[in-house]
């Protein structure tokens, strides 16, 4: 029996981690599936050029400054410094140092491993592309940012509506790299399973401590 709430939650949190990493081990899969995929054949598929055709063929003015706005937020300084350490920042005033270390490995491992990708699968990206970018089109480091952040906060803050805006986030991030032509949708896929992935693998081990820190009592 356990003595306190507390302690049950504690135990159930170490119980429960299979579920999340076994996602994770998923969706790693699916990511090497497809950048075999895009390695073998070379070209965007079709599902590709048809979505691109489709939200490339009457622009709209508002989707479009959406679409530029996310393109700021979601790399450059921004991505790479400001959100990364002015996270950090908060969780630390906020007295959660186990938290704001998630936040950091989580974001840096995600970053990393899209670049190491990129350099390994090496897609080309859309011709009529609106924005300046890197080289490498698969996967997309501004969704798999995105996503990473999304699943970081809702893991940490354990809120219902942080879970929404974060999804929302992810989908609006991924539809505005396609719809400024930076990336195929497929991209914008592999990009999402990435940020899902290195969430969850860098939580698993601190899950139990990032409970006992949220449980621990303010003083």
């Amino acid at each position: 029996m356990h003595r306190t709430r507390d302690d049950a939650l504690l135990a159930r949190a170490r119980v429960a981690r299979l579920w999340p990493l076994t996602a994770a081990g998923v969706a790693a899969l699916l990511v090497a599936a497809l950048a075999v995929l895009v390695l073998l054949v070379d070209t965007p598929f079709e599902t590709d050029t048809e979505w691109m055709a489709t939200v490339r063929e009457d622009p709209n003015a508002v989707l479009m400054y959406v679409s530029f706005v996310m393109d700021v937020i979601g790399g450059g300084v921004i991505a790479w410094a400001i959100i990364p350490l002015g996270g950090a920042v908060a969780f630390l005033l906020a007295r959660r140092p186990i938290a704001a270390s998630y936040w950091l490995v989580s974001l840096a491992a995600s970053a990393a491993v899209v670049q190491g990708v990129k350099q390994l699968v090496g897609r080309e990206r859309p011709l009529e592309m609106l924005v300046v970018s890197d080289h490498g089109s698969f996967p997309s480091g501004h969704t798999a940012n995105a996503a990473t952040i999304a699943i970081v906060l809702g893991i940490v803050l354990q809120r219902a509506w942080i879970w929404i805006i974060g999804v929302l986030g992810i989908v609006v991030m991924a539809l505005s790299r396609t719809y400024l032509g930076a990336h195929w949708l497929t991209d914008t896929l592999g990009g999402a399973l990435i940020g899902v992935c290195i969430a969850i693998i860098v939580w698993a081990p601190l899950g139990v401590p990032l409970l006992k820190e949220r449980l621990r009592p303010r003083q």
